[in-house]
């Protein structure tokens, strides 16, 4: 068997299942198939029987729109992808979706797609690779060593996430980062000569990153590039691929017609012409599958490392025991128990506090409690609040640091953690302020999207943080948060609240968590041991009357203003129910008769929260009323701002007067 059969293979299983589709993007296949070629059959540790695996290579499409060549890849080597799959490329819930998805039983270590993100998640699985390395690795046995090998375009490298997270990566050393830029000179557009002209080798030079350039369609170069790579311990490599787009196709190729569309029919023909082709559409000969089929060697890797493992465990069993816990992603023993009593705690001796502070003396709990998580801020740590009592600076003098310092990279923090959380065995935090969402909100999409139990932090959350004006006080950001499928967002209104949604949040398997936190002082609430589980149902009644007049709600720091409100209404022979809302998102998920005990369907409601309104509509009838901020805010002391936007309880209880004499 040549080896050009087993290159053309990919080229003609993405290209023919393109065609299929008559949708998607052949030309990167088609240009990438040689340095796949090199990377999947020479050098990438993966076990197609076991996808799992921990101590396996990973490998990351970030230029995702060449979807077909990974799916080729992993058919071929013999994962659960078949040819019928390869066939059924973007039809509604196939296993081949347009962009990868994140699948890791096929194979899919992540989603990619938006471009930049998968370089950005690379960096995440190999810091992981690094810090849990530092942690258990011994002298004699090291449980964690593998490589993170990613693939990217021109569009990676024009998105400034790519910026973000490459810049990081040098910085930390990531030696066991290897990737490869396709360097095509082409995109949707066109050449990208008019509009990219940067001095990529330079600008990774200058991040701290070894360059080695090649002839994209040499296997022989690419593969000892990719020696050379392996070689360099304290830098990542980034090998600059010169290839042309559309390899093989005698009218398209290295033009932007053969990027994101089926090449026709006949063009596929004289393609599989001038390339020697001689097969059918979706035929392989069965060598070419017998040279691919990965298999047994997996196994024998696979088989290699448990007994390490084994011997792991002989020589160092606490060790080991904590290293399985953390890839199985299970909470420690005893954690339960243990946060009870934290909890108790907080509720005896719950005092006025900023909830950043609060969650300050929460984490000083879990990250004792739990080494796996590793917290971080983009360059607002002391505002933040994320430096725990337990915490260390992760550097490259202190690997094993459970804090990383992001720098002023809200994008990149999010997706470097969504690569952090996909790699296994590690459990991120990242803060920065709510208002800079804006920045990190693809990535924090993506997360909800693969389901992973990423925590986001956020504080500075209303127009009460004061002078700093529109520009840093959010407005429409919980609205977003809450709009997003598959993400919980809570807002706590004191230290109670505060630790019951950080345990939500580090108990999480599937869905990630956005924790809402104020500059703004709050008050220590009064609650009867009874009401402490009811606030894991993300919404409940903090003060009940037998027969309300109204119902009013609120979240975070507007609670206790919601309570003197009652309590004013209450001297005026007005009963109001009071509801804490930290997180709607979970209350939503209630059953209706819990939601009507909470919220009474036949009473006028009123919700007061320093954001957006368009939130609450779902558990408002019309004639019902939101106190929240339809307008951007103003830079001013929080206090005054919170008088003039209507935060106050002269307001609450006109509203709420209005309401129940409509």
């Amino acid at each position: 068997m040549h080896q050009s059969d087993s290159i053309n293979a990919l080229r003609f299983l993405s290209a023919d299942a393109v065609q299929k589709a008559n949708s998607g993007h052949p030309g990167m296949p088609m240009g990438m198939a040689e340095i796949a070629y090199a990377l999947w059959s020479k050098h990438l540790n993966h076990n197609p029987l076991n996808p799992t695996w921990f101590n396996r290579d990973r490998f990351v499409l970030s230029n995702g729109h060449g979807s077909m060549l990974l799916y080729s890849l992993l058919h071929l080597t013999g994962y659960d992808l078949s040819i019928q799959d390869i066939k059924d490329f973007r039809k509604l819930k196939s296993k081949t979706p347009g962009h990868p998805e994140y699948d890791i039983d096929t194979g899919i270590e992540t989603t990619t797609g938006p471009l930049g993100q998968g370089i950005a998640n690379a960096v995440g699985m190999a810091i992981s690779e690094k810090i849990l390395a530092a942690e258990f690795n011994k002298e004699d046995i090291q449980p964690i060593n593998h490589y993170t090998y990613a693939f990217l375009g021109d569009g990676c490298l024009m998105e400034g996430i790519s910026h973000e997270a490459c810049s990081f990566a040098g910085t930390h050393k990531l030696g066991k980062l290897i990737c490869f830029y396709d360097q095509n000179g082409i995109s949707i557009d066109g050449e990208i000569e008019n509009w990219f002209t940067d001095d990529s080798v330079n600008r990774f030079e200058s991040y701290g990153w070894q360059t080695i350039s090649v002839d994209g369609h040499n296997v022989d170069e690419i593969d000892q590039a990719i020696v050379k790579a392996k070689e360099e311990s304290t830098k990542p490599s980034m090998i600059f691929c010169k290839t042309t787009i559309g390899f093989g196709s005698p009218n398209k190729s290295g033009t932007a017609d053969v990027h994101g569309a089926a090449l026709g029919e006949e063009e596929l023909e004289k393609t599989r012409e001038a390339l020697g082709w001689k097969y059918s559409s979706f035929e392989v000969p069965q060598e070419v599958y017998e040279f691919w089929d990965s298999k047994e060697s997996g196994a024998n890797i696979n088989s290699e490392w448990d007994s390490l493992i084994k011997k792991y465990e002989e020589d160092y069993l606490n060790e080991s025991q904590e290293l399985h816990r953390r890839i199985n992603g299970d909470l420690p023993i005893d954690f339960q128990q243990r946060f009870i009593d934290f909890l108790d705690d907080c509720n005896s001796n719950n005092s006025s506090m900023a909830t950043r502070k609060a969650s300050k003396a929460c984490l000083d709990f879990f990250v004792k409690e739990m080494p796996e998580l590793i917290g971080g801020s983009a360059d607002l740590t002391p505002s933040n609040n994320t430096f725990s009592a337990s915490s260390s600076t992760f550097s490259n003098d202190n690997p094993s640091g459970n804090h990383i310092n992001y720098g002023v990279r809200e994008f990149g923090m999010s997706a470097i953690m969504n690569g952090m959380v996909l790699h296994g065995g590690i459990k991120p935090y990242g803060a920065t302020f709510l208002v800079f969402t804006d920045y990190a909100r693809n990535a924090v999409r993506l997360s909800a999207l693969m389901g992973l139990p990423n925590i986001f932090v956020y504080t500075h959350d209303s127009i009460a943080l004061g002078e700093d004006g529109p520009t840093h006080q959010p407005i429409e950001h919980m609205v977003t948060l809450r709009s997003t499928p598959n993400l919980n967002s809570w807002r706590p209104a004191d230290l109670v609240e505060t630790a019951i949604a950080w345990k939500n949040a580090v108990s999480s398997k599937t869905t990630p968590t956005c924790l809402i936190f104020s500059r703004q002082g709050t008050s220590a609430l009064n609650r009867k041991p009874e009401q402490l589980s009811s606030i894991e149902m993300g919404g409940y009644l903090l003060e009940e009357n037998k027969n309300p007049d109204i119902t009013i709600v609120a979240s975070g720091s507007e609670v206790q203003l919601a309570l003197d409100a009652a309590n004013e209404l209450s001297n005026e022979s007005i009963e109001a129910n009071v509801v804490s809302m930290p997180s709607l998102d979970i209350f939503l998920k209630q059953s209706s008769e819990f939601q009507d005990k909470v919220i009474n369907p036949n009473k006028p409601v009123l919700v007061v929260e320093c954001a957006h309104p368009n939130s609450w509509y779902k558990i408002l009838n019309r004639s019902d009323k939101v106190i929240g901020i339809e307008s951007f805010g103003e830079s001013a002391p929080g206090g005054e701002l919170l008088d003039h936007f209507g935060f106050n309880k002269e307001n609450v209880i006109k509203t709420a007067k209005s309401l129940i004499n409509d």
